[in-house]
Parts: structure tokens; C-alpha cells; sequence
């Protein structure tokens, strides 16, 4: 008997954008998205578009770990909060993860940790996923983190699904990345941060948003209050809970897109 070809394979992350709610949930942020991307300012400005995305995008993921900081004090410079600085650092440099994340997801994530706590951990801490008793930040509530060992495994298995070929919609995708390092949280500090970026990172490298517009981590801080209870809900693993996860992280990159938007017009308005 042959072997199966990789386009006879089951597709993974088919049987969550078949949920209910979720196929409605995309077309709709796709439809946004796409707007954005239409815009006729992005022909002559669409970076400075990008670097207002991702100052507000940095600010915004920071602002859920608890800092306190305000645009005009990025703008200024006047930043020394460790979690701003993070946020900034991994912000600044996700462009140039994109084409490692989908061959290399371990090289990208370790690098995405690297930035985000340069400032919060150890050097040996850096970049590795936590051992057995070392303190795990919960800014969201989100109780218990699994052990190291269930972490590690799950893990592996986001890294295969990354890298296995999928026709599902980048947002399902994103959503399922963001949630599965929430729920595993492999590093112990700046675990937010990390998955806020690579979701923000999945929707680039997977084609929604190529050109890094959609202010993603802000979405998740306007619908702050539905964030953790979101979460919590896909932690439950229950395919109720995981549809309604998926549909509440369109919510948010709608929310991204629809700022963006604004920005857009602000630029046109000169």
C-alpha cells in the first residue's frame, strides 16, 4: 500500500473552524481586515501605519501584564517599566521572525522570550521553557499552569501543527497559538506577552494581516473583561468553549483592524 500524499492527510485544525459561530466570526473579521487593507492611505504610508500598529500594539499587551504606561510616555521615551520594554522589543522585531515561525516555531518562540524578558530574568532563564518549581506570573487569574512535563508536550504538539500544512483560516490558527501558550504558559514570566505576539506574528506569516496593521493586542485590551473568561472557557477544552475562544479572538482582531482604520484616517486627514 502507498503512502498517504501530505494532501490526502486530515487537516489538523479543520474539525475547530468547522465550531459553530466560528466561520461567521472570520468572514466578518476578514471583511474588516480587508478594508483596512484597502486603504488608500497604505499606497504612500502603509509604514508609518505599521509602526503606530505596533507602538499601540506594545503598549496595549504590556497594559494586560499589569504596567502602567501611556502612549505619550512610549513616544518620549520615557519607558522603564520591564514589560513595556518587552513588549516594545518583541514588537520591534517580529518582522523578522516571519519566515522562521512556521519552519522553526522552537528557534522563533525561544527568541520571542528572549526579547520580552530580557530585562526580567535570568540569562540561563532566557528563552528556555521553566523547570519544576520555578514561580509561574498568572496577571490574568487564570489559575494553575500545568507542570513543566505537560507543558513540554503540549508544546510539541503546537510546534508540529505549526509547521504541518493547514488550509484553515489564519484566525483559527492565530487563536489556537494564543490559547494553547496561555494555557501552558511555557515560561513563566512574559507568557502574555509572548502569546499576544504570536498571534500577531501567525496572522502575518499566514496572510491576513502581511504587512503587520492590525493592532491585535489591542483588540485583547478592549475586550479586556471578556479576555480571561475567554480563556478559561478554552482551557475547559470543551468544543463549546474552544468555538467561543476562536470567536471572541476575531472579536479582538476586529477590534485591531477598526483602530488601524482610525489611524488611517487620522494620516489621511493630515
Amino acid at each position: 500500500m502507498s503512502e498517504p500524499t501530505s494532501d490526502s492527510l486530515p487537516d489538523p485544525l479543520a474539525r475547530i473552524a468547522e465550531l459553530p459561530g466560528v466561520s461567521d466570526a472570520v468572514a466578518e473579521t476578514r471583511a474588516l481586515v480587508d478594508k483596512l487593507l484597502g486603504h488608500r492611505i497604505l499606497r504612500r504610508r502603509s509604514s508609518d501605519v505599521s509602526m503606530e500598529s505596533s507602538l499601540r500594539g506594545a503598549c496595549a499587551s504590556a497594559a494586560l501584564e499589569g504596567a502602567e504606561v501611556s502612549m505619550d510616555e512610549i513616544r518620549d521615551g520615557h519607558v522603564y517599566d520591564t514589560r513595556i520594554k518587552g513588549a516594545l522589543r518583541v514588537s520591534g522585531e517580529l518582522g523578522t521572525l516571519v519566515d522562521t515561525w512556521p519552519k522553526a516555531p522552537r528557534q522563533a518562540l525561544a527568541r520571542m522570550h528572549t526579547l520580552v524578558a530580557a530585562d526580567a530574568v535570568s540569562g540561563e532563564a532566557l528563552g528556555r521553557p521553566r523547570l519544576a518549581g520555578e514561580r509561574v506570573e498568572d496577571p490574568l487569574e487564570l489559575g494553575p499552569a500545568p507542570e513543566p512535563s505537560v507543558a513540554m508536550a503540549r508544546l510539541e504538539g503546537l510546534y508540529a501543527l505549526l509547521g504541518a500544512r493547514t488550509s484553515v483560516p489564519a484566525l483559527v490558527t492565530s487563536a489556537l497559538v494564543h490559547g494553547e501558550l496561555m494555557s501552558i504558559r511555557p515560561f513563566g514570566w512574559g507568557d502574555g506577552l509572548v502569546a499576544r505576539a504570536a498571534e500577531r506574528l501567525t496572522l502575518v506569516e499566514r496572510g491576513l494581516d502581511p504587512k503587520s496593521l492590525v493592532t491585535s493586542e489591542l483588540g485583547h485590551q478592549t475586550l479586556k473583561d471578556e479576555y480571561a473568561p475567554a480563556l478559561r472557557g478554552y482551557m475547559g477544552g470543551t468544543p463549546e468553549g474552544v468555538a467561543a475562544w476562536v470567536v471572541y479572538c476575531c472579536r479582538a482582531v476586529r477590534a485591531g483592524a477598526q483602530d488601524s482604520l482610525a489611524t488611517c484616517e487620522a494620516l489621511k486627514r493630515g
